[in-house]
């Protein structure tokens, strides 16, 4: 084993705090080379994908990584932007906006969990700074082994090559922070107030397969309770919204019920008018913009729906950046007066 080194480090460095602020990540340009390496590091990992490794490489790299490449590339080209991945931005945008509600007492850097920035590099930055106590934030509100736990998974792999570990916290979810939900509800009275009210809100989050919730994982009862969460606060009534599950693959069971079916009974059954929020995401990206706004709306409309309208996600939204402050805050007690 070879442990890196700072080369400027003084024993006599004052105390710095630092943030890692995670993401998923995203690929680094629209192209079937760029997806296929991107792709490649998402699904290879063993949280994502829980199968045997043999059996998992043979898929992988037989199949999948020569059909779905092309057909990503395609889905990405019609988001994204001239500045880049709208991921990106946001959370860039996001990045700043927290680096400036806390000051210059604690430094902010970003990392993606797949593509980069990676959580290496994001975690090599902070040691330039010489940040001896790191804070991890992933900016997924409901835990998941797949998101949340990788993320832990992936700054270990890092600290493991490290000869000083800095002290270390890490914040594994934030889905009922009152902050967070007060957001979430802001952003849908927004939404009503130039739009009007839907005849139903749909709250989506991503999938997960059945067998993962089976074994233990908490993420559907995190969603179900972000999703209760904001009906109260926006006092809907039980008829009025529905909590849904989104971005499932392959053949085995998903967590139900699914976004795109319940769009599709409700087109048939005559509802006129909805609206979709996806609390899971804290930036629009492909799931979000491209997944829901475009293919889901497609759904309910062919089904007999009429009219359809996404509510974005909270981005760099001045109440999401306040939120995402004053969580740090409180897993910063005792690091920053």
């Amino acid at each position: 084993m070879t442990f890196t080194v700072k080369s400027s480090f003084k024993h006599e460095d004052r105390v710095s705090t630092g943030i890692l602020l995670t993401n998923l990540g995203t690929p680094d340009a629209p192209t079937k080379a760029a997806l296929k390496r991107y792709l490649k590091e998402f699904l290879w990992d063993p949280r994502v994908v829980e199968e045997p490794r043999w059996k998992w490489w043979l898929i992988l790299n037989a199949v999948i990584l020569n059909i779905r490449p092309a057909r990503s590339a395609r889905a990405y080209e019609s988001v994204w932007t001239e500045k880049g991945s709208p991921l990106m931005l946001h959370s860039l945008d996001q990045q700043e906006g927290l680096q400036k509600l806390l000051g210059d007492d604690v430094h902010v850097e970003l990392a993606m969990r797949y593509g980069n920035p990676s959580i290496a590099s994001g975690l090599q930055a902070l040691r330039e700074k010489g940040c001896t106590r790191i804070l991890v934030f992933p900016l997924y509100p409901q835990y998941s082994a797949t998101t949340t736990g990788s993320t832990f998974d992936a700054v270990a792999d890092e600290l493991k090559t490290w000869r000083r570990v800095p002290e270390l916290r890490m914040i594994s979810s934030y889905h009922n922070h009152p902050a967070y939900i007060d957001a979430l509800a802001a952003s849908v009275r927004r939404h009503w107030k130039s739009h009007g009210k839907a005849d139903r809100l749909l709250i989506s989050f991503h999938g997960i397969p059945q067998r993962y919730f089976d074994n233990g994982d908490p993420y559907p009862c995190m969603s179900r309770k972000t999703g209760r969460l904001l009906a109260e606060a926006l006092e809907l009534n039980e008829d009025e919204w529905l909590l849904s599950f989104q971005s499932r693959f392959g053949r085995e069971e998903w967590v139900k019920p699914y976004t795109d079916e319940t769009l599709k009974e409700w087109g048939t059954e005559g509802v006129g008018r909805v609206d979709v929020i996806c609390p899971g995401f804290s930036s629009d990206c492909l799931e979000t913009l491209e997944e829901i706004a475009v293919e889901n709306r497609d759904y309910f409309v062919e089904a007999g729906g009429k009219a359809f309208n996404y509510i974005p996600a909270l981005n760099n939204n001045e109440a999401h950046i306040r939120a995402l402050a004053k969580i740090a805050n409180s897993h910063l007690n005792g690091w920053v007066s």
